[in-house]
């Protein structure tokens, strides 16, 4: 485990910006395009009115969506993620995939062409290549 106070900051900002239950299923909410407030309710069951309207403020204020409004009176809103929130798919998929690998009732993520599940990997974009954890420096979120 690292010892490097950075690791720990940089994961504690993302925490801050989006670590609680209903942030993250609200986010994977609106990756599928915008929603209005009433949709995303419904979308998140369990949620109260007033807590979505607090996740709502906190995500436009950390610049993880836009509310985009669509009626002046009352005043109403449309929210659709950023560039910065949508950036956030591939955090939601590989947390979805650790949780599934952990309920065997979950649906995991699968391949289509033999319905094995499908693995998440290091991958090297300058070497094209596959990377083994071993053959990295140590794990560290900077």
């Amino acid at each position: 485990m690292s010892t490097d106070p950075r690791s720990a900051s940089a994961l504690e900002e993302a925490v801050a910006r989006v670590g609680d239950r209903w942030t993250l299923l609200l986010v994977n909410s609106l990756l599928d395009g915008p929603r209005r407030f009433n949709e995303l309710l419904a979308d998140l069951d369990g949620l109260a009115p007033n807590v979505l309207s607090k996740r709502l403020r906190h995500l436009e204020h950390e610049g993880v969506i836009v509310a985009l409004p669509y009626s002046q009176r009352p005043p109403r809103f449309d929210y659709r993620l950023t560039a910065a929130g949508s950036e956030l798919a591939g955090a939601l998929r590989l947390l979805a995939h650790w949780g599934a690998a952990r309920d065997p009732n979950a649906i995991a993520v699968k391949h289509n062409a033999c319905g094995t599940p499908v693995e998440a990997r290091w991958y090297c974009p300058t070497c094209a290549t596959l990377v083994d954890i071993d053959d990295t420096d140590e794990v560290r979120f900077v």
